[in-house]
């Protein structure tokens, strides 16, 4: 079985690895080019979107006067929990691994150039959104490909490919499979759920491979019966524990993420002057870092970059269509504080700890390179290891609403496909299939996850493309008419 494993690893691996060599150009071009159609909207309208964000956040109760399923900042939250899971965590440590320093340059590139896809994307997914017969919204790319590209034979093509994607991407890549994996993992590890099983079981004279397998079993069923709880109540109970969870995730993990930058401080300048000569120039082998050219830098850099906050990919329009908000203008500004939160600050303390630290050349992957930075700097407390357990909770909190983020997105994708007759047979299968994610091996969930991201994102970038003109229409004429927030009068 772990023979099958492997080579089904190595094959999605090489998948992966071809695909993404050209989705790197195709997103670093969309983002470039809708940065030049919205007039450079991430860097002019920075503070505008910043206040537009601040706005939802006051002001969370759902508003009677605006369409909607919920409120702006539920949208923006249940968006964000989505977006802000272990790519955070275990994505930026895969990427300093696999691609060096330099990763996190690129990644930044992603982040900048994500926000103007992501201010198009959501500001589209209001514009274009539709109703469900039972009163629902219905939003997303598949709706704007469908009512905003003329030629109706391409948009169903292309609205239809998008939704088997992200429906599929859903259930099998970055929604649960991944997210579960690395929740799993550290439980295990960090929480020693995986030593108490084995106390439990020590009766038993069970082999270590068989006590392992049965406590990744054990925490796969909690962990699915946790997103049931919530997955199987829809948008309104996803937004609900979103709004109180993701913001107290956020903060906790960047305040001791601080507190590491702080004692590390004099090894910043250097981190910097690292991150910057690596985009650029190879990444020579140093510790346990084996070494990495600059196109292996800009790949896992971008790859990582998007898995972490999906600009591009198609799948938070479809939380932003939902969300009562004045103007699509509005929405699309918080989609620009998405990526900012995400990418700019989260991912960018990931990246700096496990370089300031020097974890990145301890040889170790994924999640592991995170904690050992968490673990080993900031001090054990009646001992026990603060920064480690700091570490799962943030795993835990951040891959549990990503599932149940993304749990919303699948099942709009499957209600555009077979109509809402379907809702509740994906929740019961996408509850399910998370179960598959906790056991399977960590580098599969991400390779599956990244051949599943490029070919849902794929469709979606066309359609932005052929809709680049409407988007800078539209935010022309409303930064015309409105030259701050507000003077505009809903």
């Amino acid at each position: 079985m772990q023979e099958f494993y492997n080579q089904i690893t190595m094959y999605s691996d090489q998948i992966a690895t071809w695909i993404w060599t050209y989705m790197v150009y195709l997103l670093f071009a969309v983002g470039l080019w809708l940065t030049w159609k919205t007039g450079f909207i991430q860097f002019l309208k920075l503070g505008e979107a910043a206040k537009a964000l601040l706005h939802g956040a006051l002001k969370k109760k759902q508003s009677e006067k605006l369409e909607g399923d919920v409120s702006s900042f539920a949208a923006l939250a249940t968006a964000l929990a989505a977006t802000v899971g272990n790519g955070n965590i275990a994505g930026v440590a895969t990427a300093l691994y696999w691609g060096g320093p330099g990763a996190i340059f690129w990644m930044w590139i992603c982040g900048f150039l994500g926000m103007a896809t992501k201010y198009a994307e959501a500001t589209l997914g209001i514009y274009y959104r539709e109703k469900h017969p039972d009163g629902t919204i219905a939003g997303g790319p598949m709706y704007y490909i469908k009512n905003g590209i003329k030629n109706k034979k391409i948009a169903l093509y292309l609205a239809g490919t998008f939704a088997a994607c992200g429906a599929f991407s859903s259930l099998f890549g970055t929604g649960n499979m991944m997210q579960g994996n690395q929740i799993t993992s550290v439980l295990n590890d960090q929480l020693g759920f995986a030593a108490l099983m084995q106390k439990m079981l020590s009766s038993y004279s069970l082999a270590p491979e068989s006590i392992a397998l049965i406590s990744k079993f054990v925490l796969g069923f909690i962990i699915t019966v946790l997103v049931g709880l919530v997955v199987l109540g829809g948008l309104k109970r996803i937004s609900q524990v979103a709004e109180k969870v993701v913001p107290t995730m956020i903060v906790v993990y960047l305040g001791f993420g601080l507190y590491i930058l702080i004692t590390h401080i004099t090894a910043l300048p250097s981190v910097f002057e690292l991150i910057f000569t690596c985009a650029f120039t190879p990444c020579a082998a140093v510790g346990g870092f084996i070494g990495a050219s600059v196109s292996k830098g800009i790949q896992f850099g971008f790859r990582r970059g998007l898995l972490s906050n999906e600009a591009g990919l198609g799948s938070a329009p479809i939380a932003h269509a939902a969300a009562q908000t004045p103007s699509p203008v509005h929405q699309g500004l918080i989609g620009i504080m998405e990526v900012f939160i995400d990418t700019i600050i989260v991912c960018t303390m990931t990246g700096l700890i496990n370089l300031a630290t020097g974890e990145w050349q301890g040889g170790v992957n994924g999640i592991g390179m995170t904690v050992a930075s968490f673990s080993k700097n900031i001090p054990h407390l009646f001992g026990f290891d603060i920064g480690g357990i700091v570490v799962a909770i943030s795993s835990f909190l951040f891959g549990y609403t990503t599932i149940i983020g993304w749990g919303y997105y699948g099942e709009q994708c499957a209600k555009y496909l077979f109509g809402l007759k379907v809702t509740y047979i994906y929740r019961v299968c996408y509850v399910l299939l998370t179960f598959v994610g906790c056991v399977v091996s960590i580098e599969l969930a991400f390779f599956v996850g990244d051949i599943a991201n490029a070919i849902m994102a794929l469709p979606n970038l066309i359609a932005l493309i052929l809709l680049s003109g409407t988007v800078g229409i539209i935010t022309r004429e409303f930064f015309q008419k409105y030259p701050k927030l507000e003077d505009f009068k809903s």
